[in-house]
């Protein structure tokens, strides 16, 4: 059960990392002057701007991966214990991709050669939809939560050339073939 407490530090957390974020100079919302609740052109102006894009489905695998390895090291722990050390994670996983850092190496480095960072909007909603993810894996067999990661993983790969697994990959040991397939 996710008591009313660990909902608390959750939102704390949201808080805390939106706060964060914006005293470090990102934009609350889109530059381009509105909000929507998608984009798909991942070149685009408005790609990690929006409420969701293509990466949000990379944001559900997080909240997979981290309910199951959670499960894994904490499983006597409370389920909203975990969840609040989830949202940390990717709180602090959020921070970091839209420093400077990262910024440059996702250019550098990926097919994101435009990138600029999130906006605020976007970045707390990738950790909602991490939580989502997460909340998923809580309900769903072992099997369900691989055969659930590993369908968003082909799809944003047949749609974008682009998941978290390349992702990852490319962050940590760019492959200059990968990088010219991924950008078409």
């Amino acid at each position: 059960m996710i008591r009313h407490r660990h909902a608390l530090f959750v939102l704390l957390i949201l808080l805390a990392a939106g706060l964060i974020e914006w005293a470090n100079g990102r934009s609350l919302l889109c530059p381009c002057g509105h909000v929507a609740l998608w984009t798909g052109t991942v070149h685009g102006p408005e790609n990690s701007q929006q409420i969701a894009d293509w990466y949000s489905l990379s944001h559900l695998v997080h909240g997979l991966l981290f309910y199951g390895g959670l499960w894994l090291v904490a499983r006597r722990w409370p389920v909203g214990r975990r969840l609040v050390l989830a949202t940390a994670i990717e709180a602090g996983w959020e921070l970091l991709e839209n420093s400077p850092i990262i910024i440059d190496r996702y250019r550098a480095a990926t097919m994101a050669w435009g990138y600029s960072g999130d906006s605020v909007l976007n970045s707390m909603s990738d950790i909602l939809f991490m939580i989502a993810g997460f909340l998923i894996a809580r309900r769903l067999p072992t099997w369900g939560s691989v055969a659930l990661g590993l369908a968003l993983e082909l799809i944003a790969l047949a749609a974008i050339r682009d998941n978290l697994t390349l992702n990852v990959l490319m962050l940590v040991h760019p492959i200059e073939a990968v990088r010219v397939w991924q950008g078409g």
